[in-house]
């Protein structure tokens, strides 16, 4: 269709704000929408729709103070074909105006109760109204993909002689597959001449694929959600689209990609929404390997077990080897060498050997256990730089949890203590404040996994720290204290990492 045609620019339409908090679960404060709104505009997405502002007084005042931030991107607010909702988007001040009204059978009957005829002289009447005002018009017929495809194309003609400037081709429940979304596409461009967006939901698993093949016979503009979040399955990810489109269609966008990876990071510890490992482009394993084979071939050339169009550093992420039960002798050298180990060829085969094992037992063997094992079997333990004495964590209904530490740093005692919004945050708190020496070393990831049943539960505490010059290591620990274990994973990552650190230097 239009591959490899390189002057073809495809706009980027970001609805997180908007149909993304619609997520079951999610709700967004006006200072997060904000945030959220200000990584969007460094992205370079071209349209961010920041809400609907005739729903409640909260969107309206952050669609508000979202536009006073003057962001680049152009600000679309939603709106029912009513006057009232286009007011009130006018009132807030955006750029564009996303109205919609329903033109399925079912939502026409149930939804909606107009008739047809009902709808195409509200949709003239309220887009004339629309334009009188001197706003940007994009018109989306809901559920366009179950409707009646005569009837479709007679609305969006209605629409665009109204004076729409853009028509969106929204699959609502999210049926369509990259076939019939294609044939849509090319047959609703066939009889418009105004740009064509579309907006696939997930309930299949296709609304990256059904975006994509949209974009190849003929939409201009794809509207989309950071990490897929939205309604139900969710939207078409913002990360999959982009990446598709420039890396697998060979087409461009304004995205400055290499900033995608800490876009979705910001999403995800806002929203709550945790992304899973296996997730494209953004998950920890996109770039992971842990197979000997697949490592040995990454470490030789990346491309022999990656995409290649597409790397870790185009969106900001990184490539990672881990120890497991499937890793090789070759990735582990590689490894050690990283943290300024380097064992003989004895050695590095007992290293493997252990580190096999842990995996058959079915342990997720971290940096932190890779290194401890190669010390032990070197006979080289590094001295820690953080030693741990004592820790003591106070909480109630009717006070504040906080924390206290004790712990000898490069030999010193020092003490700290810190609050947080439950035991293990005032835990980890203290920590951190008890190592503010270390300003360049953050904590990345933190995960908690029950490993037995009860109350008396051994949880297990994965974490994952990094120094400012992109250095990282995991570290474990298991007790059925979460609190201790916690502390003691953090402390764990921290002292590897410093140890890494002054090896490699």
């Amino acid at each position: 269709m239009f591959y490899n045609n390189k002057e073809r620019e495809i706009r980027i339409f970001d609805t997180t704000l908007r149909d993304g908090e619609q997520t079951p679960g999610v709700s967004l404060s006006i200072d997060e929408k904000i945030k959220i709104a200000s990584q969007l505009d460094s992205l370079n997405v071209d349209a961010i729709e920041v809400g609907f502002p005739s729903s409640s007084k909260g969107e309206m005042d952050s669609a508000k103070k979202i536009i006073k931030e003057n962001f680049d991107s152009n600000i679309c607010g939603l709106a029912r074909a009513k006057k009232t909702d286009i007011d009130a988007c006018l009132e807030a001040g955006v750029d564009t105006i996303h109205l919609f009204i329903s033109t399925s059978d079912i939502q026409l009957k149930h939804t909606i109760k107009k008739s047809k005829d009902e709808v195409k002289e509200i949709i003239t009447d309220q887009i004339t109204y629309l334009k009188d005002h001197d706003v940007n018009c994009l018109f989306s017929a809901m559920d366009a993909t179950r409707t009646d495809i005569e009837f479709l194309i007679d609305v969006y003609k209605k629409a665009e002689q109204a004076g729409a400037d853009t028509i969106n081709v929204p699959d609502t429940v999210g049926i369509a597959t990259p076939h019939s979304m294609g044939q849509l596409i090319k047959k609703i461009s066939n009889e418009i001449s105004i740009p064509i967006d579309i907006h696939c939901h997930n309930d299949f698993g296709l609304a990256v694929a059904n975006s994509l093949h949209g974009v190849e016979f003929g939409a201009k503009q794809v509207q989309v959600t950071v990490n897929g979040v939205g309604e139900r399955a969710g939207n078409a990810s913002l990360q999959q689209v982009v990446m598709g489109i420039e890396c697998l269609l060979n087409l461009k966008t304004n995205i400055e990609t290499e900033k995608l990876y800490e876009t979705s990071k910001i999403v995800e510890r806002l929203t709550g929404i945790q992304i899973l490992p296996n997730t494209p482009i953004i998950g920890d394993n996109a770039f992971s390997h842990e197979s000997g084979i697949h490592a040995q071939g990454v470490i030789s050339d990346s491309e022999t077990f990656e995409p290649g169009i597409m790397t870790p550093e185009m969106v900001g992420h990184k490539r990672r080897i881990v120890p497991g039960k499937h890793v090789g002798r070759h990735a582990v050298r590689n490894m050690l060498l990283d943290a300024g180990l380097k064992p003989n060829e004895k050695e590095l085969n007992e290293i493997v050997s252990r580190v096999k094992d842990l995996g058959d037992k079915g342990k997720k063997v971290t940096d932190v256990d890779l290194y401890t094992i190669a010390e032990v079997v070197m006979n080289s333990i590094s001295k820690e730089v953080i030693d741990l004495q004592e820790l003591a964590v106070m909480t109630g209904n009717q006070m504040t949890p906080t924390a206290s530490i004790k712990a000898k740093i490069k030999g010193k005692e020092k003490r700290a203590s810190d609050i947080g919004v439950g035991p293990v945050d005032a835990a980890i708190n203290a920590a951190q404040s008890l190592i503010d020496e270390f300003p360049d070393i953050s904590l990345k990831t933190f995960k908690v996994e029950a490993i037995t049943g009860g109350s008396d539960a051994i949880a297990e505490i994965i974490i994952e720290v990094e120094d400012d010059e992109g250095r990282s290591v995991t570290a474990r620990s298991e007790s059925e204290d979460i609190v201790m274990a916690s502390v003691d994973a953090l402390i764990s990552g921290m002292n590897q990492l410093m140890i890494k650190r002054k090896k490699q230097k």
